[in-house]
């Protein structure tokens, strides 16, 4: 699969100017946050219309983090690119140790429960602090599973597009 056709995963968002030669602030969703620089090129923008950044120059700037991205060089180019999203292709992750996935991996999957239910298909995850959780959608029905392995999740078929969960039907 070619690099602008694989799966984006979204790591970060422009919320900010910084200086007036360019420069952006971020949110970052890697941890440590300033990991986000690591990673190249960065595709940035919406999931429908994305521009593709190499090489983007950054740093920690106070609380926060800031970039530069090439091409990029006054203030009111910075400003059009406020609230888009930072993008990676998923093959710029490192392969994730036994158990462990990246929620980017789980979207798309096949949910069942122990009976071999179909609740439907993984839409995406998002975390409570507690712990992360599945959205799972089937048409206009939506289902919140804990991502709690060996309590809720009993498996995680990455390979066969599946995951069982010990959910009651009902819920």
């Amino acid at each position: 699969m070619a690099a602008r056709d694989e799966k984006k995963l979204v790591l970060g968002k422009i919320v900010g100017l910084y200086g007036v030669e360019g420069w952006v602030k971020l949110e970052s969703y890697s941890d440590p946050r300033a990991r986000i620089f690591k990673y190249s090129p960065w595709f940035v923008g919406s999931a429908d219309a994305m521009v593709e950044y190499a090489n983007v120059k950054g740093r920690t700037q106070g609380k926060g983090i800031v970039a530069h991205l090439p091409g990029v060089a006054s203030r009111d180019a910075a400003a059009a690119l406020i609230g888009a999203e930072i993008r990676i292709s998923r093959s710029a992750l490192s392969k994730p140790k036994p158990g462990e996935y990246y929620w980017v991996d789980l979207e798309g999957l096949d949910v069942f429960n122990l009976e071999g239910i179909a609740f439907g298909k993984v839409s995406h995850l998002f975390s409570t602090g507690a712990n992360d959780v599945l959205v799972v959608r089937d048409g206009e029905r939506e289902r919140l599973v804990p991502f709690v392995t060996e309590q809720f999740v009993k498996e995680v078929d990455i390979d066969g597009s599946r995951i069982v969960v010990d959910w009651d039907a009902e819920f």
